[in-house]
């Protein structure tokens, strides 16, 4: 498969990625990545979040991937950043293209985590390969909306309602907000502060950290002012069977959630480690939706003692 590397911009005052670019999937579509941390570690891909980008890796998972020999990777999903816009049928088929990503970059075994939105796509990866994912950890992941493994309630379940309209008009209301934030950069700071001071506490303190206002930023520049149409095509899928069933994944799922999640509800990381054969729930007390980016590197350290386990296991 082609690899095309591109320089990354630093536009804000943090850390760059190793190498940025893109992966051809097939199809002529291609899937952005940008990665950090150590080239020769064991490999991470992070998942981003709904809405988000590659960037979207807290700094400090950076420097833990740089000091303890960690291959950190974000990706985009299709129609955000440098991957070209394609609505996936359904959330499994996610899977194929990000195994075509981590064989481009030489990479056999890995971990996977989502934030968010990006759950469902961690756990298709996790039932696809489970003979290289040999880790998965979900921070206040998305949980089935339809079907026998549904969860109740939740801001996730307004896909529901509006899955039919970002069926035709998601993708022109994705190119109006990527047009918006190409010259919106004054402006997305201060977008960045009212969501924080319209969240819950935990969100709040977040956000006034200045390296996760850093990192958010550089995020939403580098990857929404390209092309936004990712959230709504994940709305659309959320929407729909996932074509796999939770309780089929075999790798060790370790699920972080916030008590004070107004987003996700806590009740729905309860219902999906009841579902997983090998999961664990780890409760965030006082934190909300993005309580697991300020653990990033207890989540780590944790994901990477699981691994260690499995190997040991299979001596």
């Amino acid at each position: 498969m082609e690899l095309i590397l591109c320089h990354a911009y630093l536009m804000i005052d943090i850390d760059r990625p190793k190498i940025e670019g893109s992966v051809s999937v097939g199809d002529g579509r291609r899937i952005g990545f940008a990665e950090f941390g150590s080239a020769k570690g064991r490999a991470v891909f992070w998942l981003h979040g709904t809405p988000g980008a590659r960037r979207q890796i807290p700094t400090e998972a950076r420097q833990f991937g740089e000091d303890h020999q960690l291959r950190i990777i974000g990706v985009d999903r299709p129609g955000v950043g440098a991957s070209t816009p394609y609505r996936y049928e359904s959330i499994k088929d996610f899977a194929p293209d990000l195994l075509t990503v981590a064989d481009t970059l030489g990479i056999d075994k890995f971990a996977v985590i989502g934030l968010s939105g990006g759950g469902p796509y961690t756990l298709a990866v996790a039932h696809a390969a489970p003979e290289r994912v040999m880790v998965a950890g979900v921070l206040g992941g998305v949980a089935p909306l339809v079907g026998s493994e549904a969860a109740e309630g939740g801001f996730p379940r307004l896909a529901l309602w509006t899955a039919p309209m970002l069926q035709v008009a998601g993708a022109p209301i994705g190119k109006v907000v990527s047009s918006l934030l190409s010259v919106a950069r004054p402006v997305a700071e201060p977008a960045i502060s009212v969501y924080g001071r319209l969240s819950p506490q935990g969100d709040r303190e977040l956000l006034a950290r200045p390296e996760f206002r850093a990192m958010f930023l550089d995020d939403l520049l580098h990857g929404g002012s390209r092309r936004m149409e990712a959230p709504f095509a994940d709305a659309i899928v959320f929407a729909r069977d996932w074509g796999f069933k939770v309780s089929d994944v075999t790798v060790p799922v370790r699920w972080w959630h916030g008590d004070k999640d107004h987003i996700v509800p806590f009740a729905h990381g309860e219902h999906m480690v009841n579902l997983l054969p090998d999961a664990e729930l780890h409760v965030m007390p006082g934190e909300s939706h993005l309580g697991g980016l300020g653990m990033a590197t207890d989540i780590l350290t944790h994901l990477m003692d699981v691994w260690d386990e499995r190997e040991a296991v299979a001596k």
